[in-house]
């Protein structure tokens, strides 16, 4: 995944690596990898940390991922932080870049991800490859599609707890006579 991941920050960094005059010509490469590092590391910390939710939000944007995203924020910020330290760009210079690459390049792998005709890159393969292999055998796109739609009960675009609060009520409604504890889980998981 790393190879893949690599190309797809070459293939959006000429504006704003290669062509930028702020960036010596023979550190592009090093520029693209360190962009590289930043984004897989950055997914990779989210998921050790336990934000799936916002690691799995990201991957159900369709694309158009959000700068103020605080995923993509984290992501950029520590390229930001290693371009200024690691390549003496100043803070200004970096946080363009940062800006620029960073949801571009998410993006991109969102669509890619998402594009059922593209095999270069599967959910379970990212998630896989930033876990060690430890998703081996979860359906990450049935579990997507949980947070896509399944989940969001209010059809607000997100899972919050008045999600959480609905299908425990349409649980108890189903599951009235089961009753207890039981029959809101069985509400919740769909039981």
């Amino acid at each position: 995944m790393l190879d893949q991941l690599v190309q797809l920050v070459r293939e959006n960094a000429q504006e704003t690596v290669v062509a930028n005059p702020a960036i010596p010509n023979e550190q592009n490469d090093a520029v693209i990898g360190e962009a590289t590092h930043s984004i897989a590391s950055g997914l990779q910390d989210a998921l050790a940390n336990g934000n799936v939710k916002e690691v799995m939000g990201l991957f159900n944007s369709n694309g158009q991922v959000d700068s103020q995203n605080p995923l993509v924020n984290n992501i950029s910020g520590n390229l930001i932080s290693n371009l200024t330290q690691k390549f003496n760009l100043n803070s200004g210079a970096a946080a363009s870049l940062a800006a620029s690459l960073i949801p571009t390049v998410l993006g991109s792998l969102v669509k890619k991800t998402n594009d059922p005709s593209d095999n270069g890159f599967s959910l379970d393969g990212i998630f896989g490859s930033l876990t060690g292999g430890s998703t081996n055998g979860m359906n990450l796109g049935g579990l997507l599609g949980k947070f896509a739609g399944g989940l969001d009960k209010d059809g607000d675009g997100d899972v919050d707890m008045q999600d959480l609060m609905g299908m425990i009520s349409n649980g108890a409604k189903q599951q009235q006579g089961s009753g207890g504890l039981g029959g809101l889980l069985g509400g919740l998981f769909g039981k």
